[in-house]
């Protein structure tokens, strides 16, 4: 089975949630263009999200999600919202997403968290979950420390549902062997950085086309909160600050409001610029529907390519 025939879509690709990028706008973009748009919940609260869905629906008749980040101090309001609002499916990271799965498998909705280690995959499967992210270290943003060629092939021995791979994947090539490692699909976030629907800054989007394949960093180890982000001057800072042992709080005036400077101003050096490693690989703005199509089509050509080779 293919991700696509999961969910219903027309490709087994689904949209990162990327907090402050992942609007409902844009979901409804992704949708559209044949994955599976998603809704990032960040830091708003159940009003905000409940505007953002019906957006969402105003522009699309295509099935889309909404990612919940369960470290938020909203999160009880916004799985409430998922609900009453009739959303069809739900990713969830940052957290043990048990206390909502009944409520919400009892309103039919598809459930998939994200992890960054196979102990968590077992700890969760007994919630009845229809699906698990696997998501590398390659990833932007919050991410973990198993690499996407180790994690996936593990969390997939650890389950008895379907896996979708996440982190580095940005062409068909990555994509083909995400099917190699036994993955449905994947999920992307850093290609749709470079695509015209994303609702960044001209900034943003410049330099992630500028990147090379060495231009990220993680931040964060420090404090138990690793975060993969372009290397900037707030990066440096930080960074200096995690060598001499700083506290939290002096951690905390670097990167405060960090990533909306960035998405929305378009602060590029004193901004959190999140991104994943396949960053180097981008090379010009395409459309959604580009992207996903080409990632799908490479795929298949390089399958195509390895059995001619058998």
């Amino acid at each position: 089975m293919r991700l696509n025939e999961l969910l219903g879509t027309e490709f087994p690709i689904i949209q990162g949630g990327m907090a402050n990028i992942a609007t409902g706008e844009f979901a409804a973009a992704c949708s559209n263009a044949g994955a599976l748009g998603m809704i990032a919940t960040g830091g708003w609260d159940g009003d905000r999200l409940r505007t953002e869905i019906r957006r969402a629906k105003e522009l699309t008749d295509k099935p889309f999600g909404v990612n919940l980040m369960l470290m938020s101090p909203f999160a009880d309001d916004i799985a409430r919202v998922i609900l009453e609002e009739g959303v069809k499916v739900v990713t969830t990271g940052a957290g043990n997403p048990g206390k909502y799965i009944p409520a919400w498998k009892e309103a039919g909705i598809k459930v998939m968290p994200v992890v960054a280690a196979a102990v968590l995959a077992k700890r969760l499967k007994r919630y009845g979950v229809d699906a698990f992210i696997a998501e590398g270290t390659e990833s932007g943003g919050h991410v973990g420390e198993m690499t996407t060629m180790a994690l996936v092939p593990q969390v997939i021995d650890a389950v008895s549902v379907p896996v979708i791979a996440a982190g580095g994947i940005a062409d068909g090539r990555q994509l083909a062997a995400a099917y190699a490692l036994g993955a449905i699909g994947a999920q992307v976030g850093t290609c749709l950085l470079a695509s015209r629907e994303c609702p960044i800054h001209e900034n943003y989007k410049q330099a992630i086309l500028k990147a090379k394949d060495s231009d990220t960093v993680v931040t964060g180890r420090s404090i138990g909160g690793p975060v993969r982000v372009l290397k900037n001057k707030m990066s440096r800072t930080y960074l200096e600050l995690e060598k001499r042992n700083a506290t939290l709080e002096e951690l905390e005036t670097v990167t405060l409001g960090g990533l909306r400077r960035a998405v929305l101003e378009g602060d590029v050096e004193t901004g959190s610029v999140m991104t994943g490693q396949v960053a180097g690989m981008l090379h010009e703005i395409k459309p959604v529907r580009q992207i996903f199509a080409e990632l799908v089509a490479g795929g298949d050509a390089r399958i195509r390519e390895l059995a001619e080779t058998v």
